[in-house]
């Protein structure tokens, strides 16, 4: 099954399956309900990132970082087997091993193998086991025992030793005594076997585990967090234990800080902490956040949690954080007079100069999907700066002469920024619209969450434009092939429209690869070229990429240019009785869809049952198929655009015999020697 099939399934998020049967009335036998695990295992999409491994991991250190944060555990410790298992122990107070009740299985048991089983459902009372914790439905290590091919469970708790076995997340070894302790000491062991059928890569990333556990001890101040891991004679043994917090684990994050031109000092790290004392309309006791922030050149990145949950992509409390500092920065400027005359000041321009680490505490978060990596709340923006904002304010207040340098900082940005702006607008005529005309911008456009997608002709363009989600994706439709600006001078690059319209989309000016180009002004992330799957579009991707090599190399540099990789095929096929409906299965190439059909065949279904579909271009896909295959992050392909370490000389090299007009001899030799190793759609 194709890795865009994956995905777009993935999407469906149901409890109840319905299958329309193509050759059966629908009638009451075609409703199926997966009980238990099942649902896990038939859609782990919807319950886990699939790209490894690592997150039902988390599930388990996320289990016992909760005990710790409620002040019942002191340890934590990782062990990684070269077999593939992970170990998890804490010393908290072990899984209840009684029947609730109601219920006819232990509550140790039902944690593992029912969804929808926790103990961190009651989040309004004080006295909650779990007041403030990640888990939310109470479906995280029964997703881990879905997923694996064996699970053991140990708890100390009342003086005894008990196990537990799943194997394929069934149960086949009863709860059991298997000792005894002393009754002070408890706590709980997992360990679980992957299943590697689930995942793309089958064994868990070592270098996010590490990650994953070092930030656990940052966030819990007190804890010895522990990874062994397993090699040929012995463990090697990590241990981490961060007394001073956040501040120290930020220090370690930047390294050596980057000064200003001039300054012997490091403009020193700031941090805060504030949390409701009690309840009130917005705001839970117990809520609130404790952060560190650096300023300095190279800032624009860092790290955030809620409840201990690493959240990826941010959040409102991210959010809240930035308009805090922005909103006390420009205070202190505006009070001191410090605003340059004709530039307004964004929090783009303060936030770029920030390297940060945000922990929250949310009574009741919300996050998108079950892998949490954003926050969704909206009560957490506004609790989170009116917090920082103060605690910002009096430190800048405090400290007039770093304060002074930050709000250098912060103007320097922005007239980089208002500078760009400028040079666009000298390109128009009208001064009306600065931005071209074919341009279909998002509503991120100016910060490094958008995305621009520059679409081969205007009937694709068409299609992406009501595809698309115009919150982060802007399109600029290309028309035909644009100029081989290879041995072009970059002065007379804009002469060609199509050049001058990706340069003024992108807000940046030409450069060499010895240059240090001003990026204040880029408007986007990631740029993508979106071309049709043959031989023609491939020649578009070419000359876009002679173009950004030649007069933008420090976009490919920094990782900002992708390839996007739209389907070449589409194979309908047929329903395989109750347990799988008709599906639609995209493919990129010939090799894939060669490679698909021997497996759906292995499946047991007939090739000449498979209805095949070869796009003749992206313009003949529809949005929704679009979507689903070339612009929804969830499903789609893209492949970045990295110079060789140590080689982009040699990249060089090959792009000037592919791309230079002196080069037609080299061409052909090379032509002739390597012709047999292209596979080509002509």
């Amino acid at each position: 099954m194709s890795a865009i099939l994956d995905g777009a399934l993935d999407i469906l998020q149901l409890k109840v399956k319905v299958t329309l049967m193509v050759e059966k009335e629908y009638d009451a036998d075609s409703v199926k309900v997966l009980r238990g695990l099942e649902s896990v295992r038939a859609r782990p999409g919807m319950y886990t990132r699939t790209e490894s491994p690592t997150h039902i991991v988390q599930e388990v250190i996320d289990n016992a970082a909760d005990e710790a944060l409620g002040g019942h555990a002191t340890k934590i410790n990782v062990n990684f087997y070269k077999d593939g298992a992970v170990q998890v122990i804490d010393n908290g107070r072990g899984i209840p091993v009684q029947i609730p009740k109601g219920e006819t299985q232990a509550a140790v048991e039902l944690v593992f193998v029912q969804l929808h089983a926790g103990g961190k459902f009651d989040k309004e009372d004080e006295s909650s086991s779990y007041r403030f914790s990640g888990g939310l439905h109470g479906v995280g290590v029964s997703v881990t025992n879905a997923l694996s091919t064996r699970l053991e469970v140990q708890v100390k708790r009342d003086g005894n030793k008990y196990s537990l076995v799943f194997e394929n997340g069934e149960r086949v070894q009863a709860l059991e005594i298997i000792g005894t302790c002393a009754k002070k000491d408890t706590g709980t062991t997992v360990k679980c076997w992957p299943d590697p059928k689930y995942f793309d890569a089958p064994r868990v990333s070592l270098t996010q585990l590490e990650h994953l556990i070092k930030s656990k001890a940052v966030l819990l101040r007190g804890v010895t967090v522990t990874l062994s891991i397993e090699g040929d004679e012995s463990f090697e043994e990590k241990s981490w234990t961060y007394n001073e917090g956040l501040p120290q684990y930020l220090d370690e994050l930047i390294g050596e800080r980057q000064l200003e031109e001039g300054q012997e000092v490091a403009i020193p790290t700031i941090s805060g902490e504030s949390y409701a004392t009690e309840n009130n309309d917005s705001v839970s006791k117990g809520e609130g956040s404790i952060w560190a922030i650096s300023f300095g050149l190279g800032g624009g990145h860092g790290e955030s949690y809620v409840n201990l949950i690493p959240t990826l992509s941010g959040g409102t409390h991210e959010a809240g954080m930035r308009n805090g500092v922005f909103e006390a920065v420009k205070t202190f400027m505006e009070h001191h007079s410090m605003m340059q005359r004709g530039v307004k000041i964004t929090s783009e321009d303060v936030w770029n100069n920030v390297c940060y680490v945000l922990a929250a505490k949310v009574l009741d978060p919300q996050f998108q999907g079950q892998t949490k990596e954003k926050l969704t709340n909206r009560d957490a923006m506004k609790m989170i700066a009116s917090s920082v904002r103060p605690i910002m304010e009096n430190w800048l207040t405090q400290n007039i002469d770093f304060a002074k340098r930050i709000s250098d900082l912060v103007n320097s940005t922005a007239a980089a920024r208002n500078k760009s702006t400028k040079k666009i607008e000298k390109r128009k005529t009208t001064g009306i619209n600065l931005m071209p005309a074919k341009l279909t911008d998002c509503e991120a456009a100016g910060t490094m969450e958008a995305e621009l997608f520059l679409v081969e002709g205007d009937s694709a363009g068409g299609s992406a434009k009501m595809g698309r989600n115009n919150e982060f994706q802007s399109l600029l439709p290309l028309r035909g092939k644009v100029l081989n600006t290879w041995e072009v001078d970059a002065g007379r690059i804009f002469g060609n429209s199509e050049v001058h319209d990706i340069f003024v989309a992108l807000g940046i000016e030409p450069h060499t690869m010895q240059d240090d180009p001003d990026f204040s002004g880029l408007r986007y992330g990631k740029l993508c070229l979106l071309s049709d799957a043959d031989v023609d579009g491939s020649h578009i991707q070419v000359l876009l990429l002679t173009l950004f090599l030649k007069h933008a190399p420090k976009l490919i540099e920094r990782g900002h240019v992708y390839i996007s990789q739209p389907p070449l095929y589409r194979i309908d096929v047929p329903a395989q009785g109750k347990s799988k409906p008709m599906r639609k299965v995209y493919v990129a190439d010939d090799l894939e869809k060669m490679a698909t059909i021997e497996k759906l065949k292995r499946e047991g279904v007939a090739e000449e049952k498979l209805g095949i579909q070869r796009f003749k271009g992206l313009g003949e896909m529809n949005p929704d198929q679009l979507w689903e295959t070339t612009l929804c992050p969830d499903t789609r392909r893209l492949i970045q655009v990295r110079l060789p370490e140590l080689e982009s000389s040699e990249a060089l090299d090959m792009f000037n015999m592919l791309m230079a007009k002196n080069q037609a001899p080299a061409r052909k030799e090379w032509i002739e020697r390597r012709g047999n190793d292209v596979k080509a759609d002509v």
